[in-house]
């Protein structure tokens, strides 16, 4: 089968485009689908460079979010049958894993997958979209809602919110009732951002965020129960590095942050002051429950929840496609297909 493989760390130049690789074969509980889609995400990003204490086994198929139909059925499997459309949940629940790094992913024609990691696919939604949701959306869904518990008339300030899982953010905050102030690097991704339902917009490449809302939206206050508190409920925040402190400095006595990642670094210095001194709440969130993928597909099916792709790239041009997410060039998801 045509597959882009990674047979060492590096950059990108290190896949290889490969016509023919060995077609995968199901175990007995396992099923082979037929990729029709496949999303990236900037945990590729870390898959491709290496990350401490994880060791692929080379060579190795990245993607994690895959979506297509079943063509192959294991003897033991129950339930599925050939050309059943499917959305995969990257997480092996039972066996442990992650799918695009400790067993091949969706950079690929064909995938290998446990059947217990199967989503059934409605037929209203395209491969494209179920591919983007597991691991941004999800990732999103989960953050936002079980761990944030955004609320109506909250102002939601969103650091990377033209990524994936920002662009999901922005929705999920509109959703629920609250004013997002939504943070890009250019006009075009504001506009974007802005026809998503973002209120106000701090473009961080010409203006320093802190300030930004300092001006529009008052300056924190120490006193709790102040008529004017200043700052914002929420700051969304999954890049960490230098932007860790500064989202600290712009939230209200009692307010939060919510983080799920950090893509900009993950041992930002640290500033304990504004933390006692504001009552301020750190709520971290790790990934999503099955339960979420079944949430995004019911909204995305009932037309709740748009998902967002910035382009669609062939596999020939996957190497590429990983390019433009790690350079920052996209709204939206990435997707392979």
């Amino acid at each position: 089968m045509k597959a882009l493989v990674l047979r060492e760390h590096g950059d990108n130049d290190k896949f290889t485009l490969e016509h023919d690789f060995p077609d995968p074969q199901p175990g007995e509980g396992d099923v082979i689908i037929a990729v029709k889609a496949a999303s990236l995400n900037y945990h590729d990003i870390f898959t491709r460079r290496g990350m401490p204490g994880i060791n692929l086994p080379f060579p190795i198929i990245i993607g994690l979010d895959v979506a297509g139909e079943i063509i192959s059925v294991g003897s033991k499997v129950q339930g599925w049958n050939i050309g059943d459309r499917v959305v995969v949940d990257p997480i092996d629940r039972i066996n442990g894993g992650l799918i695009g790094e400790t067993t091949h992913g969706g950079l690929a024609e064909r995938c290998r997958v446990p059947a217990h990691q199967l989503i059934r696919l409605p037929d209203s939604v395209s491969y494209a979209d179920a591919a983007a949701l597991p691991v941004a959306y999800g990732t999103a869904w989960r953050m936002m809602q079980s761990i944030g518990r955004i609320q109506p008339g909250e102002k939601v300030l969103i650091l990377g919110a033209s990524g994936g899982v920002g662009v999901c953010c922005v929705q999920l905050a509109k959703l629920a009732g609250a004013t997002v102030i939504a943070c890009a690097g250019s006009e075009q991704k504001a506009e974007r951002l802005k026809a998503l339902g973002a209120d106000d917009v701090i473009l961080y490449q010409n203006d320093d965020f802190v300030k930004a809302v300092w001006q529009r939206y008052g300056k924190p206050v120490r006193r709790r129960g102040s008529a004017e508190p200043g700052g914002v409920d929420v700051v969304v925040n999954f890049t960490g590095g230098d932007t860790w402190v500064k989202s600290l400095r712009v939230l209200r006595v009692g307010g939060r942050v919510l983080t799920c990642g950090a893509t900009a670094g993950f041992n930002p210095p640290e500033d304990l002051r504004y933390i006692w001194t504001y009552e301020l709440q750190i709520l971290g969130s790790n990934g999503w429950e099955r339960e979420d993928l079944h949430a995004l597909l019911d909204a995305v099916e009932s037309q709740q929840l748009k998902v967002i792709i910035d382009r669609q790239w062939p596999l020939e041009q996957g190497a590429q496609a990983l390019a433009s997410l790690e350079q920052r060039q996209v709204v939206g998801k990435v997707v392979v297909a």
